[in-house]
């Protein structure tokens, strides 16, 4: 499992960024980050020591469902199927569904952060 590589600049740098990639005035380097971060704050919050853990949790189970990895780990489905969304929309976790069920899949487990 390869490392993710992180950003982390404000809000209204981010929003410029996306505008010139649309327009086509910028074309994005293939070693800059692909996941962006407004603040050190929300980067860590995401990426809590709890979080972090739960990550080792599912690549190390590999659980079928979120009911399979909230047994795993003592937490609360609901809870946890709010960090995993969370954490899907950053892109470190994919919810694959699976008929009735979702199995949360990691990413990664190893991140590499550049604050701009």
């Amino acid at each position: 499992m390869k490392a993710i590589l992180i950003g982390i600049m404000p809000q209204e740098r981010i929003r410029e960024r996306v505008l010139a990639i649309a327009r086509g005035k910028y074309v994005p380097k293939a070693n800059e980050p692909k996941i962006w971060f407004t603040s050190m704050k929300s980067l860590a919050e995401v990426l809590s020591d709890d979080n972090r853990a739960l990550l080792h949790v599912i690549v190390d189970t590999k659980p079928e469902s979120i009911a399979a990895l909230a047994e795993a780990t003592g937490r609360k489905p609901s809870n946890l199927s709010r960090t995993l969304k969370t954490m899907s929309n950053y892109g470190i976790v994919e919810l694959k569904r699976e008929r009735t069920q979702v199995k949360p899949i990691a990413i990664a487990t190893e991140f590499h952060i550049v604050a701009q």
